[in-house]
């Protein structure tokens, strides 16, 4: 059997110390290949670029940078760069926790998301404290990327990893939790009198129902929580196909008296 090909990338720029524990710790699963932003791409979602061409720089054997998104990343390397498909794609460590509602910006999350939409199985791993050691965040992707090469994942399905500071108490596979941010804008003037604002200001807020990913890591454990691409809420679906027929006898156009 050949040798797995293993696709690293992550958010916080191809020189971040969180991509190099992650490298180092999936080089015994195979041949591990590093294609990563430039430089720090937080917070840009699942965005692809697609008005500008992309420039490609090798920086080491089997290590690129690219003036992207992780998302491009992700894509260049599966479907150009490397020089067969890849059996896994890890993004990270993130320097910092993404959790609950997070997931919906994080550039980390959304290379596992672009890994997965093309058909490769794909995980997402932050360390809640990157003041810290990367070392045990490396180590619980490295259990949670072996698992995953040998059993894969369901369809549609990547798992968001996120690791506690310190070491951990162990793992729990959670569902997301959820965060609210409060004080969300902040206005101030500039020194010619012009207004600003600042998005994201202020503590959030988090919901404290068990078994979510939120409750796991403040109790010390690494969480593993499977996200499904398919956004269609199923029961919505149902009920509300009960509009249907009304909405479509408002289409008709009326009789003319």
């Amino acid at each position: 059997m050949s040798t797995p090909l293993v696709l690293v990338t992550n958010d916080d720029g191809v020189f971040a110390p969180g991509l190099a524990a992650l490298a180092l710790a999936l080089a015994p699963l195979g041949d591990v290949y590093v294609v990563a932003p430039d430089r720090e791409q937080s917070t840009v979602g699942h965005a692809l670029t697609l008005h500008r061409p992309l420039r490609v720089d090798r920086v080491g054997e089997r290590r690129f940078s690219v003036n992207g998104t992780p998302s491009d990343c992700v894509n260049l390397g599966i479907l150009g760069l490397l020089p067969a498909e890849p059996r896994l794609v890890v993004s990270g460590i993130n320097h910092g926790s993404n959790l609950g509602d997070d997931v919906t910006y994080s550039g980390t999350v959304s290379a596992a998301m672009e890994g997965t939409l093309l058909g490769v199985p794909s995980i997402a791993v932050s360390l809640a404290a990157p003041e810290q050691s990367f070392e045990e965040a490396a180590r619980i992707a490295q259990i949670v990327a072996m698992r995953t090469l040998v059993e894969g994942l369901p369809s549609k399905t990547l798992l968001n990893v996120n690791v506690p500071g310190g070491r951990p108490k162990g793992i729990r596979f959670t569902r997301l939790g959820h965060r609210v941010y409060k004080e969300k804008v902040v206005e101030e003037k500039d020194p010619r009198g012009k207004t600003y604002y600042w998005i994201g200001a202020g503590p959030p807020l988090w919901d404290n129902r068990e078994a979510t990913d939120i409750i796991a890591v403040q109790d010390g454990y690494a969480s593993v929580t499977p996200l499904h691409l398919d956004l269609t809420h199923y029961d919505a679906l149902q009920r509300l196909g009960q509009w249907e027929a009304s909405l479509n006898a408002q289409l008709r156009p009326r009789r003319q008296r």
